[in-house]
């Protein structure tokens, strides 16, 4: 399975914004990003000329590294977005964030994505009662989605409850953080989903 190993904090400095990809040391003084906050290299601090282009592509990237995803799979979910009905960007953004990692990301189960995408690929959630080791996999509308009894223990979890409440959950998950349980009440609308992305821009980048 092909994935980003490198640094995510030069990601953030690259976008000039937190992407929230390191989980609590996004919020400590401790992030690059207040100590540095320009792109990472030897030109970093170097003015680039601003034009559409350069826009359009630093939205796409910046989207393509919030979720956590290679390029080839990003493209791929803007062509199913835009065989389905209503506004492509929309409909791109709702098939990101329903991915299961985001989902369990979303539900407070893990401090940030990576880490969300470990829990699931190490096979501790079961969606509907069967095990799903797929981090792409894509919830539906009354999809349940657990932590598996034996994993119920393990430090993430007991972290994961002990926090529980602290994280702003969207309002189309219902999580029960006492039994590690999250109800997917819906697939959420543009106007339920916060992640800083001008989905539009990343349109007109690929319809070029």
């Amino acid at each position: 399975m092909a994935r980003y190993t490198g640094a995510d904090c030069k990601l953030c400095r690259r976008e000039k914004m937190k992407l929230y990809l390191k989980g609590a040391k996004c919020d400590s003084p401790k992030c690059p990003i207040e100590i540095r906050p320009y792109p990472p290299g030897e030109h970093g601090r170097n003015r680039p000329k601003e034009s559409e282009y350069l826009l359009q592509i630093r939205e796409k990237q910046k989207a393509r590294r919030v979720y956590g995803i290679l390029e080839r799979q990003f493209h791929n979910y803007y062509e199913e977005a835009t065989r389905k009905r209503g506004k492509t960007g929309e409909n791109l953004l709702q098939i990101l964030e329903s991915r299961l990692d985001n989902v369990v990301y979303r539900a407070g189960f893990a401090p940030s994505r990576d880490a969300a995408r470990q829990l699931v690929r190490h096979g501790h959630l079961l969606v509907n009662g069967h095990r799903v080791d797929i981090p792409s996999y894509r919830v539906s509308e009354n999809d349940v989605i657990e932590v598996a009894a034996k994993s119920l223990e393990l430090t993430p979890m007991v972290i994961a409850r002990a926090v529980a409440g602290e994280k702003t959950v969207p309002a189309w998950l219902e999580v029960m953080p006492d039994q590690m349980r999250v109800l997917v009440h819906q697939l959420p609308a543009r106007a339920q989903i916060d992640t800083q992305v001008q989905e539009q821009l990343i349109v007109e980048y690929y319809s070029k």
